[in-house]
């Protein structure tokens, strides 16, 4: 009888227990939590309740296993899976805590400078979302390494893996050129403020926002929601435009070809209207002027102002549009026009006289004969 309740009292001592510690905990953290509202941290450290379960629970069994008395010719085998779950849930809940506190502190720098510096805001989210996976491989390398030297034979050649470091760094340097070359180029695009999670970027002639960075590859979201996904090292290496470095406030063009007798002072008061009732225009500035002319049209150019580049893209579509709309329905006499004339016939060239048709040849120089029935 002895042998049947001293497991169960035990291991069952430890579950119950465990999930006892871990109610208690979590419900603390949930009012925690309702008491500060001006903080994330407390709902992000419940995220950690698993982790921090599986810990208790393997520190429970691994401290009271011996007096168990079970499987007593494997008490070797069950103290090391257990020494490893605990490195495991230990290395999961370092992360989570971290991550929570980074996250917390991202919140509120956020919170206080979103308005005033949104631009200095994305560069923080961007070196705190590297910043936190850099934490977690070290981690997970750290735990790693603990798991493998709790097995001697990990530790007796743990001394002829350093004697040959230097050569296997060598290799795996070679081998993993580009690999870390993308790495250092992750680190320099988080802390060296080149681009951001959230900035408008033109890659390649693609316009799209910046919506992944990591250490090795970038995504970007166009416009018409494709992700494309290209290394880190191509913002190092070659050009690319930003539209959302320094400040995200733009400048548009909206140009048009009108007939030379368009009314220009009317096309300004209503792209002055047309703005006024256009959300998306910040209401900095406006312009139209003549840039260009043809022997047949004038090309007129518009500037607008916008306070991001999808704004900008908006108030140019609408300007072009109802502008367009404006000459058509009231001054169509403003739209270009292709200017025709009757053909002059060579000096000495008798006059043809007009036909029953009333259509002089002159006129029909262009035109071809009517296509026979078969």
């Amino acid at each position: 009888m002895d042998d049947v309740l001293r497991p169960l009292i035990v291991v069952g001592g430890s579950v119950v227990l465990t999930l006892l510690l871990g109610w208690a905990t979590d419900r603390l953290l949930r009012k925690a939590d309702e008491r500060h509202h001006e903080t994330p941290l407390w709902g992000l450290l419940r995220r950690a309740r698993v982790p921090y379960q599986l810990l208790l629970c393997a520190v429970l069994l691994r401290a009271s296993y011996d007096e168990a008395r079970l499987l007593t010719s494997h008490d070797v085998a069950v103290g090391r899976v257990l020494t490893l779950v605990l490195i495991g849930s230990a290395a999961w809940m370092a992360i989570r805590i971290a991550a929570a506190v980074v996250e917390t502190s991202y919140t509120r720098y956020a919170s206080n400078h979103r308005e005033r510096n949104p631009a200095r805001v994305r560069r923080v989210r961007t070196q705190v979302t590297l910043i936190r996976r850099v934490v977690s491989a070290a981690v997970g390398v750290v735990a790693v390494a603990a798991m493998l030297l709790t097995f001697p034979a990990m530790r007796a050649a743990g001394a002829s893996l350093l004697a040959s470091a230097g050569i296997l760094g060598i290799v795996a340097g070679v081998a993993a050129q580009s690999t870390l070359s993308n790495m250092f180029a992750g680190l320099q695009i988080a802390f060296g403020d080149m681009v951001r999670i959230g900035d408008t970027v033109v890659v390649d002639g693609e316009w799209g926002t910046v919506e992944e960075i990591t250490l090795t590859f970038l995504t970007v979201r166009t416009w018409d929601e494709r992700r494309i996904t290209m290394p880190v090292s191509y913002f190092t290496s070659k050009p690319f435009e930003n539209w959302s470095r320094g400040t995200p406030q733009m400048t548009g063009t909206v140009f048009w070809h009108v007939d030379h007798s368009a009314p220009l002072d009317a096309m300004r008061e209503r792209l002055r209207d047309i703005l006024r009732e256009c959300p998306e225009w910040d209401g900095r500035a406006y312009n139209l002027t003549v840039t260009d002319t043809t022997p047949s049209t004038l090309e007129v150019r518009a500037l607008v102002t916008a306070k991001d580049a999808d704004d900008i893209w908006t108030v140019r579509v609408k300007v072009r549009e109802q502008m367009m709309r404006f000459l058509a329905d009231e001054h169509p006499y403003a739209l270009p026009r292709v200017n025709t004339a009757d053909a002059v016939l060579p000096p000495g060239t008798a006059r043809e006289s007009a036909p029953a048709d009333g259509v002089p040849a002159a006129r029909r120089l262009h035109t071809h004969p009517p296509r026979q029935p078969r």
